[in-house]
């Protein structure tokens, strides 16, 4: 036995020489050299500069020095504000990384550049007082939960579990605010001394303890002088920087934006430790009455002539009630409404109403609409009590610059179940222009 012991020691000690000798190398880091890069501003605009780096075959990512980030061979920076920034570009291969920087000085402001209507929803815009501060929304039913990654049949909404009311108190989650500036795009998170944090994240927070669930509540200092970064394309999202993160942490800081309105800002995660665990958080300005969980509701038909109903706009779309611009043809009405499309292709805005939807005598949804070009207007009803649960359905807008009417046949909607009419005038289309609606109705 003790031969064929060390006969088998033996063939694994030569197996693992033999391994040892085949192990690919990793190649050359990057040097100094490969990271560097050269600029130009725009012809369109000199506070909006291109960058260029010298190799182009390596991965590439940028630090603007402004709080925002790019990555690729070539990039636009965009600049609004004056000032001098230290631009970085580091390079990585299988090797290793290298950085160079470099400093650019903006000689003018362009408060153009701060005109994009989500960063005015998230900061309050460059005519308020310069910042806006978030909280949890944590006494409506389904401001916090999780769902499965990727999403499932009822889309960005926590399925699997939705949090009541109050349902995390004294865990940490409800007492931070979060504060968005548009200066620089600044951004602190103010814990008072605590925050929420994912089981899986414990061992990253010293002193950390066991809450009254299987999560864990954990001693954090504030994070001030941070950034944040909204990036759009098919999804938008908001990028916090540092060790800042955003609500129940669970090991990311970049969030999908699901909603964004000028009272709520609703997100969905990714779980770092569990890929396929998606969750959703639901934040209110601090001004916001958190206190009752109620929004005003309206019975149909809506006509804005003796009633402004508060509206919920998304997407970057504004709403106004104002004296009828475009009064001819089919409505001579005194006020409609006004809603300027936000630059998401989901933009639109919602009412809640009173009672619930039967459409067993009354099959359609109705509504006057004035459009600046033709194309599709969405209609959505939903249960305001669990978002997941809703119908959707679209309907062309023919004629463009006069007013026409537009319904859709709900008949197929089961009775009692739905409080929420949500329109999506310039449906799949981003800055679509302005809208006039008026006159919605059940018919």
């Amino acid at each position: 036995m003790k031969t064929i012991k060390l006969l088998f020691l033996g063939v694994m000690g030569a197996f693992a020489l033999s391994g040892c000798e085949d192990e690919p190398s990793l190649g050359p880091a990057p040097t100094t050299a490969d990271a560097e890069f050269t600029y130009t501003p725009t012809a369109a605009n000199p506070n909006v500069i291109e960058f260029d780096a010298k190799n182009k075959n390596l991965i590439a990512k940028w630090d603007f020095g402004n709080g925002t980030k790019a990555e690729g061979p070539t990039v636009q920076g965009t600049f609004p504000l004056k000032g001098t920034y230290v631009v970085t570009l580091t390079v990585f291969n299988s090797g290793g990384s290298a950085s160079t920087s470099q400093t650019i000085t903006i000689a003018q402001d362009d408060a153009t550049l701060l005109n994009n209507p989500l960063y005015t929803i998230l900061t309050g815009g460059s005519a308020g007082k310069g910042y806006k501060t978030w909280v949890i929304d944590s006494t409506r039913d389904g401001h916090f939960g999780v769902g499965p990654n990727p999403v499932g049949a009822a889309g960005n909404y926590p399925e699997w579990w939705a949090a009541k009311k109050n349902d995390k108190s004294n865990t940490g989650l409800y007492n931070d605010q979060f504060v968005f500036r548009l200066k620089g795009f600044g951004f602190d998170q103010m814990t008072k001394g605590d925050v929420y944090v994912n089981n899986a994240q414990a061992a990253n927070f010293p002193g950390a303890t066991l809450n009254v669930k299987t999560d864990y509540t954990a001693p954090y200092a504030d994070q001030t002088n941070q950034n944040w970064t909204m990036t759009f394309g098919a999804d938008t999202t908001l990028t916090v920087s540092g060790k800042s993160f955003i609500g129940y942490y669970t090991g990311v800081n970049t969030y999908k934006v699901v909603r964004m309105s000028e009272n709520e800002l609703f997100l969905r995660y990714v779980d770092a430790a569990n890929s396929q665990l998606a969750w959703y958080i639901r934040l209110v300005p601090d001004t916001y009455p958190v206190d009752n969980g109620t929004d005003p509701t309206y019975t149909l038909p809506v006509d804005f002539e003796n009633v402004e109903p508060k509206l919920t706009t998304f997407g970057g779309s504004t709403s106004a009630v104002i004296s009828n611009p475009k009064s001819s043809g089919i409505n001579t009405s005194a006020k409609v409404l006004e809603t300027v499309h936000g630059n998401e292709t989901w933009a639109g805005f919602f009412i809640n109403l009173t009672n619930k939807l039967n459409f067993s005598s009354s099959k359609t949804i109705a509504v006057k609409v004035y459009a600046p070009t033709t194309g599709v207007l969405r209609m959505k009803l939903e249960n305001g009590d669990n978002t997941a649960e809703f119908v959707e359905k679209d309907v062309d807008v023919t004629v463009a610059n006069q007013w026409v009417e537009v319904s859709i046949d709900f008949s197929d909607a089961a009775a009692g179940k739905y409080n929420r009419l949500v329109l999506f005038p310039g449906w799949s289309v981003a800055n679509a222009g302005t809208f006039y609606i008026d006159d919605i109705k059940q018919k």
